[in-house]
Protein backbone atom coordinates (compact mmCIF):
# COMPACT_ATOMS: atom_id res chain seq x y z
CA UNK A 1 0.00 0.00 0.00
CA UNK A 2 1.16 3.55 -0.78
CA UNK A 3 0.81 4.52 2.88
CA UNK A 4 3.26 1.83 3.99
CA UNK A 5 5.87 3.05 1.50
CA UNK A 6 5.60 6.57 2.89
CA UNK A 7 5.96 5.54 6.52
CA UNK A 8 9.43 6.43 7.85
CA UNK A 9 11.55 3.84 9.62
CA UNK A 10 14.50 5.98 10.80
CA UNK A 11 15.19 6.18 14.54
CA UNK A 12 13.22 9.02 16.11
CA UNK A 13 10.54 9.10 13.41
CA UNK A 14 8.27 6.58 15.13
CA UNK A 15 5.69 9.27 16.13
CA UNK A 16 5.18 10.15 12.46
CA UNK A 17 4.63 6.52 11.50
CA UNK A 18 2.37 5.90 14.49
CA UNK A 19 0.24 8.96 13.69
CA UNK A 20 -0.36 7.82 10.13
CA UNK A 21 -1.12 4.30 11.31
CA UNK A 22 -3.69 5.81 13.67
CA UNK A 23 -5.36 7.36 10.61
CA UNK A 24 -5.38 4.08 8.68
CA UNK A 25 -9.02 3.32 9.57
CA UNK A 26 -10.13 6.71 8.21
CA UNK A 27 -8.10 6.25 5.04
CA UNK A 28 -9.37 2.70 4.50
CA UNK A 29 -12.97 3.83 4.88
CA UNK A 30 -12.28 6.70 2.48
CA UNK A 31 -10.77 4.24 0.01
CA UNK A 32 -13.80 1.94 0.37
CA UNK A 33 -16.22 4.80 -0.17
CA UNK A 34 -14.14 5.87 -3.19
CA UNK A 35 -14.56 2.40 -4.67
CA UNK A 36 -18.33 2.60 -4.29
CA UNK A 37 -18.40 6.18 -5.59
CA UNK A 38 -16.50 5.25 -8.73
CA UNK A 39 -18.78 2.28 -9.39
CA UNK A 40 -21.84 4.49 -8.93
CA UNK A 41 -20.39 7.00 -11.37
CA UNK A 42 -21.47 4.44 -14.02
CA UNK A 43 -25.11 5.32 -13.21
CA UNK A 44 -25.51 8.10 -15.83
CA UNK A 45 -23.97 5.86 -18.50
CA UNK A 46 -26.26 2.94 -17.73
CA UNK A 47 -29.29 5.22 -17.41
CA UNK A 48 -28.73 6.85 -20.81
CA UNK A 49 -28.23 3.50 -22.49
CA UNK A 50 -31.49 2.23 -21.01
CA UNK A 51 -33.37 5.36 -22.09
CA UNK A 52 -32.10 5.29 -25.67
CA UNK A 53 -32.19 1.51 -26.12
CA UNK A 54 -35.35 0.55 -24.17
CA UNK A 55 -37.57 3.55 -23.47
CA UNK A 56 -37.31 5.52 -26.73
CA UNK A 57 -37.86 2.59 -29.16
CA UNK A 58 -40.77 1.11 -27.14
CA UNK A 59 -42.32 4.19 -25.57
CA UNK A 60 -42.26 2.40 -22.20
CA UNK A 61 -43.11 5.14 -19.70
CA UNK A 62 -43.31 2.71 -16.79
CA UNK A 63 -39.81 1.55 -17.61
CA UNK A 64 -38.70 5.20 -17.73
CA UNK A 65 -40.16 5.87 -14.28
CA UNK A 66 -38.55 2.79 -12.77
CA UNK A 67 -35.07 3.33 -14.19
CA UNK A 68 -35.30 7.02 -13.32
CA UNK A 69 -36.12 6.15 -9.70
CA UNK A 70 -33.25 3.67 -9.61
CA UNK A 71 -30.90 6.28 -11.08
CA UNK A 72 -31.97 8.91 -8.52
CA UNK A 73 -31.42 6.43 -5.69
CA UNK A 74 -27.98 5.50 -7.03
CA UNK A 75 -26.98 9.15 -7.48
CA UNK A 76 -28.20 10.00 -3.98
CA UNK A 77 -26.10 7.14 -2.63
CA UNK A 78 -23.14 8.43 -4.65
CA UNK A 79 -23.55 11.92 -3.18
CA UNK A 80 -23.83 10.51 0.35
CA UNK A 81 -20.73 8.34 -0.02
CA UNK A 82 -18.79 11.21 -1.60
CA UNK A 83 -19.72 13.38 1.40
CA UNK A 84 -18.73 10.61 3.81
CA UNK A 85 -15.32 10.04 2.25
CA UNK A 86 -14.67 13.78 2.43
CA UNK A 87 -15.56 13.70 6.14
CA UNK A 88 -13.29 10.70 6.68
CA UNK A 89 -10.35 12.55 5.16
CA UNK A 90 -11.09 15.66 7.23
CA UNK A 91 -11.21 13.45 10.34
CA UNK A 92 -7.87 11.95 9.35
CA UNK A 93 -6.41 15.45 9.09
CA UNK A 94 -7.80 16.37 12.52
CA UNK A 95 -6.36 13.22 14.06
CA UNK A 96 -2.96 13.95 12.51
CA UNK A 97 -3.10 17.43 13.98
CA UNK A 98 -4.05 16.11 17.41
CA UNK A 99 -1.30 13.48 17.41
CA UNK A 100 1.54 15.44 15.82
CA UNK A 101 1.17 19.20 16.30
CA UNK A 102 2.41 19.21 19.90
CA UNK A 103 5.20 16.74 19.08
CA UNK A 104 6.39 18.82 16.13
CA UNK A 105 6.43 22.02 18.18
CA UNK A 106 8.32 20.17 20.90
CA UNK A 107 10.91 18.90 18.41
CA UNK A 108 11.31 22.40 16.94
CA UNK A 109 12.06 23.82 20.39
CA UNK A 110 14.40 20.90 21.07
CA UNK A 111 16.65 21.46 18.04
CA UNK A 112 16.20 25.22 17.63
CA UNK A 113 19.66 26.07 18.91
CA UNK A 114 21.34 23.41 16.76
CA UNK A 115 19.47 23.67 13.47
CA UNK A 116 16.85 26.45 13.56
CA UNK A 117 13.57 25.44 11.91
CA UNK A 118 10.76 27.98 11.75
CA UNK A 119 8.79 26.29 8.97
CA UNK A 120 7.98 22.93 10.53
CA UNK A 121 4.34 23.71 11.36
CA UNK A 122 3.76 25.20 7.90
CA UNK A 123 5.20 22.03 6.40
CA UNK A 124 2.95 19.92 8.61
CA UNK A 125 -0.05 21.95 7.43
CA UNK A 126 0.96 21.17 3.83
CA UNK A 127 0.89 17.44 4.65
CA UNK A 128 -2.38 17.67 6.56
CA UNK A 129 -4.03 19.64 3.74
CA UNK A 130 -2.98 17.04 1.20
CA UNK A 131 -4.37 14.23 3.36
CA UNK A 132 -7.67 16.00 4.02
CA UNK A 133 -8.16 17.63 0.61
CA UNK A 134 -8.31 17.11 -3.11
CA UNK A 135 -4.87 15.51 -3.28
CA UNK A 136 -6.00 12.40 -1.39
CA UNK A 137 -9.23 12.21 -3.41
CA UNK A 138 -7.25 12.29 -6.66
CA UNK A 139 -5.04 9.44 -5.44
CA UNK A 140 -8.08 7.39 -4.38
CA UNK A 141 -9.84 7.90 -7.73
CA UNK A 142 -6.86 7.23 -10.00
CA UNK A 143 -6.79 3.42 -9.50
CA UNK A 144 -10.36 3.16 -10.82
CA UNK A 145 -9.46 4.37 -14.29
CA UNK A 146 -9.18 0.72 -15.51
CA UNK A 147 -12.84 0.18 -14.53
CA UNK A 148 -14.02 2.79 -17.03
CA UNK A 149 -11.49 1.57 -19.57
CA UNK A 150 -12.91 -1.95 -19.27
CA UNK A 151 -16.44 -0.63 -19.77
CA UNK A 152 -15.30 1.15 -22.93
CA UNK A 153 -13.95 -2.15 -24.26
CA UNK A 154 -17.29 -3.80 -23.41
CA UNK A 155 -19.07 -1.24 -25.58
CA UNK A 156 -16.68 -1.82 -28.48
CA UNK A 157 -12.94 -2.54 -28.84
CA UNK A 158 -12.51 0.60 -30.93
CA UNK A 159 -13.84 2.76 -28.11
CA UNK A 160 -11.66 0.86 -25.64
CA UNK A 161 -8.49 1.42 -27.67
CA UNK A 162 -9.36 5.09 -28.11
CA UNK A 163 -9.72 5.44 -24.31
CA UNK A 164 -6.53 3.46 -23.73
CA UNK A 165 -4.60 5.63 -26.17
CA UNK A 166 -6.06 8.82 -24.70
CA UNK A 167 -5.32 7.74 -21.15
CA UNK A 168 -1.73 6.84 -22.05
CA UNK A 169 -1.29 10.19 -23.78
CA UNK A 170 -2.65 12.05 -20.78
CA UNK A 171 -0.42 10.08 -18.39
CA UNK A 172 2.56 10.95 -20.58
CA UNK A 173 1.62 14.64 -20.49
CA UNK A 174 1.19 14.41 -16.72
CA UNK A 175 4.67 12.86 -16.42
CA UNK A 176 6.14 15.67 -18.52
CA UNK A 177 4.36 18.15 -16.28
CA UNK A 178 5.80 16.52 -13.15
CA UNK A 179 9.31 16.38 -14.61
CA UNK A 180 9.32 20.03 -15.62
CA UNK A 181 7.48 21.32 -12.55
CA UNK A 182 9.40 19.47 -9.83
CA UNK A 183 12.61 21.58 -9.81
CA UNK A 184 10.61 24.78 -10.26
CA UNK A 185 8.29 23.89 -7.41
CA UNK A 186 11.25 23.03 -5.17
CA UNK A 187 12.82 26.43 -5.84
CA UNK A 188 9.49 28.18 -5.31
CA UNK A 189 8.93 26.42 -1.97
CA UNK A 190 12.45 27.29 -0.81
CA UNK A 191 12.04 30.93 -1.84
CA UNK A 192 8.64 31.15 -0.16
CA UNK A 193 10.07 29.80 3.09
CA UNK A 194 12.95 32.28 2.94
CA UNK A 195 10.55 35.17 2.27
CA UNK A 196 8.31 34.21 5.21
CA UNK A 197 11.37 33.89 7.47
CA UNK A 198 12.50 37.43 6.59
CA UNK A 199 9.01 38.80 7.21
CA UNK A 200 8.77 37.11 10.61
CA UNK A 201 12.21 38.38 11.62
CA UNK A 202 11.42 41.98 10.68
CA UNK A 203 7.99 41.85 12.33
CA UNK A 204 9.57 40.59 15.55
CA UNK A 205 12.01 43.54 15.63
CA UNK A 206 9.73 46.28 14.34
CA UNK A 207 10.74 48.78 17.04
CA UNK A 208 14.43 48.43 16.25
CA UNK A 209 13.68 48.71 12.54
CA UNK A 210 11.81 51.99 13.05
CA UNK A 211 14.31 53.42 15.54
CA UNK A 212 17.33 52.77 13.30
CA UNK A 213 15.67 54.11 10.16
CA UNK A 214 15.68 50.67 8.56
CA UNK A 215 12.01 50.74 7.57
CA UNK A 216 12.64 51.46 3.90
CA UNK A 217 15.56 49.07 3.57
CA UNK A 218 13.81 46.26 5.41
CA UNK A 219 10.70 46.68 3.25
CA UNK A 220 12.87 46.71 0.13
CA UNK A 221 14.55 43.51 1.28
CA UNK A 222 11.21 41.83 1.97
CA UNK A 223 9.84 42.95 -1.40
CA UNK A 224 12.93 41.60 -3.16
CA UNK A 225 12.61 38.24 -1.38
CA UNK A 226 8.88 38.11 -2.04
CA UNK A 227 9.30 39.09 -5.69
CA UNK A 228 11.84 36.31 -6.17
CA UNK A 229 9.50 33.79 -4.54
CA UNK A 230 6.50 35.05 -6.53
CA UNK A 231 8.39 34.88 -9.84
CA UNK A 232 9.51 31.33 -9.16
CA UNK A 233 6.00 30.34 -8.06
CA UNK A 234 4.58 31.91 -11.22
CA UNK A 235 7.16 30.07 -13.31
CA UNK A 236 6.04 26.77 -11.78
CA UNK A 237 2.38 27.66 -12.28
CA UNK A 238 2.91 28.73 -15.87
CA UNK A 239 4.69 25.48 -16.63
CA UNK A 240 1.91 23.48 -15.00
CA UNK A 241 -0.73 25.67 -16.67
CA UNK A 242 0.75 24.95 -20.09
CA UNK A 243 0.40 21.22 -19.55
CA UNK A 244 -3.04 21.65 -17.97
CA UNK A 245 -4.23 23.45 -21.09
CA UNK A 246 -2.85 20.77 -23.38
CA UNK A 247 -4.39 18.03 -21.23
CA UNK A 248 -7.79 19.74 -21.29
CA UNK A 249 -7.57 20.11 -25.08
CA UNK A 250 -6.66 16.45 -25.50
CA UNK A 251 -9.52 15.37 -23.23
CA UNK A 252 -12.08 17.40 -25.18
CA UNK A 253 -10.77 16.05 -28.47
CA UNK A 254 -10.98 12.51 -27.11
CA UNK A 255 -14.58 13.04 -25.96
CA UNK A 256 -15.54 14.36 -29.40
CA UNK A 257 -13.69 11.49 -31.06
CA UNK A 258 -15.59 9.03 -28.87
CA UNK A 259 -18.88 10.56 -30.02
CA UNK A 260 -17.81 10.42 -33.64
CA UNK A 261 -16.56 6.82 -33.52
CA UNK A 262 -19.65 5.71 -31.60
CA UNK A 263 -21.93 7.38 -34.15
CA UNK A 264 -20.05 5.62 -36.95
CA UNK A 265 -20.40 2.27 -35.17
CA UNK A 266 -24.15 2.88 -34.69
CA UNK A 267 -24.55 3.61 -38.40
CA UNK A 268 -22.72 0.35 -39.15
CA UNK A 269 -25.02 -1.43 -36.72
CA UNK A 270 -22.22 -2.58 -34.40
CA UNK A 271 -23.46 -0.84 -31.21
CA UNK A 272 -26.77 0.53 -29.97
CA UNK A 273 -27.70 4.24 -30.21
CA UNK A 274 -27.50 4.57 -26.43
CA UNK A 275 -23.81 3.83 -26.60
CA UNK A 276 -23.09 7.13 -28.35
CA UNK A 277 -23.51 9.29 -25.24
CA UNK A 278 -22.33 6.48 -22.97
CA UNK A 279 -18.99 6.24 -24.76
CA UNK A 280 -18.29 9.95 -24.28
CA UNK A 281 -19.24 9.84 -20.57
CA UNK A 282 -17.14 6.73 -19.94
CA UNK A 283 -14.10 8.21 -21.66
CA UNK A 284 -14.51 11.42 -19.69
CA UNK A 285 -14.63 9.49 -16.41
CA UNK A 286 -11.64 7.38 -17.44
CA UNK A 287 -9.38 10.38 -18.01
CA UNK A 288 -10.84 12.67 -15.30
CA UNK A 289 -8.52 11.37 -12.53
CA UNK A 290 -5.49 12.17 -14.68
CA UNK A 291 -6.66 15.72 -15.19
CA UNK A 292 -7.41 16.06 -11.47
CA UNK A 293 -3.96 14.73 -10.58
CA UNK A 294 -2.34 17.32 -12.83
CA UNK A 295 -4.32 20.04 -11.07
CA UNK A 296 -3.35 18.95 -7.56
CA UNK A 297 0.16 17.80 -8.44
CA UNK A 298 1.95 20.94 -7.12
CA UNK A 299 0.28 20.52 -3.71
CA UNK A 300 1.14 16.81 -3.66
CA UNK A 301 4.77 17.53 -4.52
CA UNK A 302 4.92 20.21 -1.84
CA UNK A 303 3.28 17.86 0.68
CA UNK A 304 5.81 15.12 -0.10
CA UNK A 305 8.74 17.55 0.28
CA UNK A 306 7.26 18.77 3.57
CA UNK A 307 6.86 15.18 4.76
CA UNK A 308 10.53 14.48 4.01
CA UNK A 309 11.49 17.60 5.97
CA UNK A 310 9.41 16.45 8.94
CA UNK A 311 11.11 13.04 8.80
CA UNK A 312 14.48 14.81 8.88
CA UNK A 313 13.34 16.98 11.81
CA UNK A 314 12.31 13.94 13.85
CA UNK A 315 15.45 12.01 12.89
CA UNK A 316 17.64 14.91 14.07
CA UNK A 317 15.91 14.91 17.46
CA UNK A 318 15.69 11.14 17.92
CA UNK A 319 16.70 11.38 21.58
CA UNK A 320 13.66 13.54 22.36
CA UNK A 321 11.31 10.63 23.12
CA UNK A 322 13.92 8.51 24.85
CA UNK A 323 12.53 6.72 27.90
CA UNK A 324 14.08 8.12 31.09
CA UNK A 325 14.21 6.73 34.62
CA UNK A 326 12.59 9.03 37.18
CA UNK A 327 15.34 10.54 39.31
CA UNK A 328 15.04 12.11 42.77
CA UNK A 329 14.88 15.88 43.06
CA UNK A 330 18.42 17.32 42.77
CA UNK A 331 20.17 19.39 45.41
CA UNK A 332 22.08 21.55 42.91
CA UNK A 333 25.52 20.01 42.41
CA UNK A 334 26.69 21.10 38.93
CA UNK A 335 29.58 19.68 36.89
CA UNK A 336 30.76 20.73 33.44
CA UNK A 337 33.10 18.17 31.85
CA UNK A 338 34.99 19.19 28.72
CA UNK A 339 32.12 21.31 27.42
CA UNK A 340 32.60 22.80 23.95
CA UNK A 341 30.03 24.69 21.91
CA UNK A 342 30.08 25.68 18.27
CA UNK A 343 26.93 27.45 17.16
CA UNK A 344 25.52 26.84 13.64
CA UNK A 345 26.91 29.20 11.01
CA UNK A 346 29.99 30.20 13.01
CA UNK A 347 33.61 29.41 12.20
CA UNK A 348 35.12 29.13 15.68
CA UNK A 349 33.93 27.52 18.90
CA UNK A 350 32.20 29.71 21.48
CA UNK A 351 33.30 27.41 24.32
CA UNK A 352 36.41 25.21 24.34
CA UNK A 353 36.74 22.34 26.78
CA UNK A 354 35.26 24.12 29.79
CA UNK A 355 35.48 22.18 33.08
CA UNK A 356 33.74 23.60 36.12
CA UNK A 357 32.22 22.42 39.40
CA UNK A 358 29.62 24.32 41.46
CA UNK A 359 28.36 23.15 44.84
CA UNK A 360 24.92 23.79 46.36
CA UNK A 361 24.76 27.13 48.12
CA UNK A 362 27.74 28.60 46.20
CA UNK A 363 27.52 31.84 44.26
CA UNK A 364 29.80 32.00 41.23
CA UNK A 365 30.49 35.14 39.21
CA UNK A 366 31.50 34.83 35.54
CA UNK A 367 33.51 37.71 34.07
CA UNK A 368 35.57 38.38 30.99
CA UNK A 369 35.69 40.62 27.92
CA UNK A 370 32.93 40.72 25.31
CA UNK A 371 32.92 37.64 23.13
CA UNK A 372 34.74 35.54 25.71
CA UNK A 373 31.90 33.00 26.00
CA UNK A 374 30.21 34.16 29.21
CA UNK A 375 26.66 34.17 27.86
CA UNK A 376 27.19 30.88 26.03
CA UNK A 377 28.41 29.34 29.29
CA UNK A 378 25.31 30.65 31.10
CA UNK A 379 23.04 29.18 28.41
CA UNK A 380 24.76 25.80 28.70
CA UNK A 381 24.53 25.73 32.50
CA UNK A 382 20.85 26.74 32.34
CA UNK A 383 20.12 23.94 29.88
CA UNK A 384 19.05 26.41 27.18
CA UNK A 385 21.87 25.28 24.89
CA UNK A 386 23.16 21.75 24.42
CA UNK A 387 26.96 21.40 24.23
CA UNK A 388 28.53 20.25 20.99
CA UNK A 389 31.01 18.19 22.99
CA UNK A 390 31.23 17.26 26.65
CA UNK A 391 28.48 16.92 29.25
CA UNK A 392 26.79 18.96 31.95
CA UNK A 393 25.71 17.07 35.06
CA UNK A 394 23.14 17.87 37.71
CA UNK A 395 23.76 15.80 40.86
CA UNK A 396 25.90 13.43 38.81
CA UNK A 397 23.29 12.77 36.10
CA UNK A 398 23.72 14.23 32.62
CA UNK A 399 21.20 16.91 31.74
CA UNK A 400 19.79 14.59 29.09
CA UNK A 401 18.97 11.96 31.73
CA UNK A 402 16.00 14.08 32.78
CA UNK A 403 13.12 15.24 30.63
CA UNK A 404 13.73 18.85 29.57
CA UNK A 405 10.69 20.24 31.39
CA UNK A 406 11.37 18.13 34.48
CA UNK A 407 14.99 19.34 34.64
CA UNK A 408 13.97 22.95 34.01
CA UNK A 409 11.60 22.78 36.99
CA UNK A 410 14.72 22.80 39.21
CA UNK A 411 16.53 25.57 37.29
CA UNK A 412 15.88 29.29 37.27
CA UNK A 413 17.21 31.26 34.29
CA UNK A 414 17.27 34.99 33.67
CA UNK A 415 18.65 35.72 30.18
CA UNK A 416 20.15 39.03 29.07
CA UNK A 417 16.86 39.94 27.42
CA UNK A 418 14.01 39.21 29.88
CA UNK A 419 11.92 37.59 27.08
CA UNK A 420 8.48 37.86 28.64
CA UNK A 421 5.54 36.43 26.72
CA UNK A 422 2.06 37.59 25.83
CA UNK A 423 -0.18 36.83 28.81
CA UNK A 424 -0.68 37.94 32.40
CA UNK A 425 2.21 38.69 34.72
CA UNK A 426 1.15 35.74 36.87
CA UNK A 427 1.28 33.47 33.81
CA UNK A 428 4.77 34.71 33.00
CA UNK A 429 6.06 34.22 36.55
CA UNK A 430 4.53 30.73 36.78
CA UNK A 431 5.95 29.77 33.37
CA UNK A 432 2.34 29.24 32.20
CA UNK A 433 1.97 26.29 34.56
CA UNK A 434 -1.82 26.54 34.24
CA UNK A 435 -1.54 25.16 30.69
CA UNK A 436 -0.08 21.97 32.19
CA UNK A 437 -3.06 21.50 34.49
CA UNK A 438 -1.41 22.67 37.72
CA UNK A 439 -3.91 23.73 40.40
CA UNK A 440 -4.63 27.46 40.10
CA UNK A 441 -4.44 27.96 43.86
CA UNK A 442 -0.95 26.46 43.95
CA UNK A 443 0.09 28.66 41.04
CA UNK A 444 -1.15 31.81 42.79
CA UNK A 445 0.76 31.02 45.99
CA UNK A 446 3.97 30.06 44.18
CA UNK A 447 3.85 33.10 41.87
CA UNK A 448 3.39 35.53 44.76
CA UNK A 449 6.15 33.80 46.74
CA UNK A 450 8.53 34.08 43.76
CA UNK A 451 7.66 37.76 43.27
CA UNK A 452 8.33 38.45 46.96
CA UNK A 453 11.64 36.59 46.74
CA UNK A 454 12.58 38.79 43.78
CA UNK A 455 11.49 41.96 45.57
CA UNK A 456 8.91 42.55 42.81
CA UNK A 457 5.67 42.03 44.77
CA UNK A 458 5.05 45.72 45.51
CA UNK A 459 6.02 46.67 41.96
CA UNK A 460 3.48 44.23 40.52
CA UNK A 461 0.79 45.30 42.97
CA UNK A 462 1.25 48.87 41.76
CA UNK A 463 0.31 47.95 38.18
CA UNK A 464 -3.31 48.55 37.04
CA UNK A 465 -4.40 44.91 37.46
CA UNK A 466 -1.59 43.60 39.63
CA UNK A 467 -0.66 40.01 38.85
CA UNK A 468 -3.49 39.86 36.28
CA UNK A 469 -2.02 42.68 34.18
CA UNK A 470 -1.92 41.44 30.60
CA UNK A 471 1.35 41.91 28.73
CA UNK A 472 1.69 42.02 24.97
CA UNK A 473 4.21 40.12 22.84
CA UNK A 474 7.80 40.39 24.14
CA UNK A 475 6.47 41.77 27.43
CA UNK A 476 4.98 44.95 25.97
CA UNK A 477 3.28 46.98 28.68
CA UNK A 478 6.05 47.27 31.27
CA UNK A 479 9.41 49.04 31.28
CA UNK A 480 12.72 47.24 30.75
CA UNK A 481 13.52 47.42 34.46
CA UNK A 482 10.09 46.11 35.44
CA UNK A 483 10.40 43.31 32.87
CA UNK A 484 13.77 42.31 34.32
CA UNK A 485 12.38 42.09 37.85
CA UNK A 486 9.36 40.07 36.67
CA UNK A 487 11.74 37.76 34.79
CA UNK A 488 13.80 37.38 38.00
CA UNK A 489 10.61 36.32 39.80
CA UNK A 490 10.02 33.80 37.00
CA UNK A 491 13.54 32.44 37.53
CA UNK A 492 12.85 32.05 41.26
CA UNK A 493 9.47 30.35 40.72
CA UNK A 494 9.34 26.97 42.42
CA UNK A 495 12.50 27.55 44.50
CA UNK A 496 15.00 26.13 41.97
CA UNK A 497 18.23 24.50 43.13
CA UNK A 498 20.20 26.22 40.35
CA UNK A 499 19.89 29.89 39.48
CA UNK A 500 21.57 31.26 36.33
CA UNK A 501 21.51 35.05 35.92
CA UNK A 502 22.93 36.70 32.80
CA UNK A 503 23.47 40.44 33.24
CA UNK A 504 20.65 40.52 35.86
CA UNK A 505 21.22 44.17 36.79
CA UNK A 506 21.61 45.68 33.32
CA UNK A 507 18.23 47.52 33.47
CA UNK A 508 17.84 47.95 37.22
CA UNK A 509 17.87 51.10 39.31
CA UNK A 510 19.33 51.18 42.84
CA UNK A 511 16.16 49.79 44.40
CA UNK A 512 16.03 47.00 41.86
CA UNK A 513 19.70 46.14 42.34
CA UNK A 514 19.21 45.95 46.10
CA UNK A 515 16.28 43.59 45.59
CA UNK A 516 18.42 41.50 43.23
CA UNK A 517 21.25 41.19 45.76
CA UNK A 518 18.81 40.12 48.48
CA UNK A 519 17.28 37.53 46.13
CA UNK A 520 20.71 36.09 45.32
CA UNK A 521 21.74 35.91 49.00
CA UNK A 522 18.45 34.29 50.03
CA UNK A 523 18.64 31.76 47.20
CA UNK A 524 22.19 30.74 48.14
CA UNK A 525 21.24 30.54 51.82
CA UNK A 526 18.41 28.24 50.79
CA UNK A 527 20.96 25.90 49.20
CA UNK A 528 20.71 26.96 45.56
CA UNK A 529 23.80 27.15 43.37
CA UNK A 530 23.88 30.60 41.76
CA UNK A 531 25.76 31.54 38.57
CA UNK A 532 25.96 35.24 37.71
CA UNK A 533 27.29 36.72 34.48
CA UNK A 534 27.87 40.45 34.90
CA UNK A 535 29.82 43.45 33.65
CA UNK A 536 28.74 45.81 36.43
CA UNK A 537 30.79 45.09 39.52
CA UNK A 538 28.15 45.67 42.19
CA UNK A 539 26.31 42.39 41.75
CA UNK A 540 29.57 40.42 42.06
CA UNK A 541 30.70 42.03 45.31
CA UNK A 542 29.61 39.12 47.48
CA UNK A 543 30.05 36.06 45.26
CA UNK A 544 31.99 33.11 46.66
CA UNK A 545 33.97 32.36 43.50
CA UNK A 546 34.95 34.01 40.25
CA UNK A 547 35.38 32.42 36.83
CA UNK A 548 37.35 34.46 34.29
CA UNK A 549 36.57 33.63 30.64
CA UNK A 550 38.76 34.41 27.64
CA UNK A 551 38.34 33.22 24.04
CA UNK A 552 35.84 30.57 25.07
CA UNK A 553 38.04 29.03 27.76
CA UNK A 554 38.31 29.39 31.51
CA UNK A 555 41.38 31.55 32.05
CA UNK A 556 41.29 31.25 35.83
CA UNK A 557 38.78 30.44 38.55
CA UNK A 558 38.67 30.10 42.30
CA UNK A 559 37.71 32.00 45.46
CA UNK A 560 36.83 35.61 44.68
CA UNK A 561 39.64 37.28 46.59
CA UNK A 562 42.25 34.85 45.27
CA UNK A 563 41.15 35.40 41.67
CA UNK A 564 41.15 39.18 42.10
CA UNK A 565 44.67 38.98 43.54
CA UNK A 566 45.84 37.05 40.48
CA UNK A 567 44.13 39.54 38.17
CA UNK A 568 45.79 42.63 39.61
CA UNK A 569 47.87 44.08 36.85
CA UNK A 570 45.91 42.28 34.09
CA UNK A 571 45.03 44.67 31.21
CA UNK A 572 41.47 46.01 31.46
CA UNK A 573 40.55 44.76 27.99
CA UNK A 574 41.18 41.17 29.15
CA UNK A 575 38.95 41.16 32.21
CA UNK A 576 36.58 44.01 31.38
CA UNK A 577 34.56 45.42 34.28
CA UNK A 578 34.77 42.23 36.29
CA UNK A 579 38.45 42.76 36.98
CA UNK A 580 37.72 45.58 39.36
CA UNK A 581 34.83 43.87 41.09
Amino acid sequence: MLLNRLLPDRPGTEPLADAFRACRVHLLWAAGFSAAVNVLYLTPTIYMMQVYDRVVPTGGLVTLVLISAAAVLALATLALLDWLRGRMLVRAGLRLDRLLSARILSRVVDIQTRAPNTQAMREFDNVRSAVAGQGALALFDAPWTPLYLGCCFLLHPALGFLTLFGGALLFFLAWLNERDSRPRLAKAIQSNNAAYAVQEAVAGQAEIVRALGMRGTSIARQVRQRRSATVQQADAQLTGGKYSGVIKFVRLVLQSAALGIAAYLVVRGQISPGSIIASSVLLSRAVAPVELLVGVWPSLVQARASWMNLIELFAQSAEHDQARTALPDPVGRIRLEGVSVRLPGTEGAQLKGVALAIEPGQTVGVIGPSGSGKTTLARVVAGALKPTLGVVRLDGAEYGARDDDERARHIGYLPQVPSLFAGTIKNNISRFAGEAGVDLGEIDQAAVAAAKAAGAHDLIQGLPNGYDTVLGPYGAGVSAGQAQRIALARALYGAPVLLVLDEPNSNLDQEGETALMNAILNASKGGAAVVIVAHRAGVLARVDRLVVMRDGSVQTEGPREAVLARLRGTPANVVAAGGTA
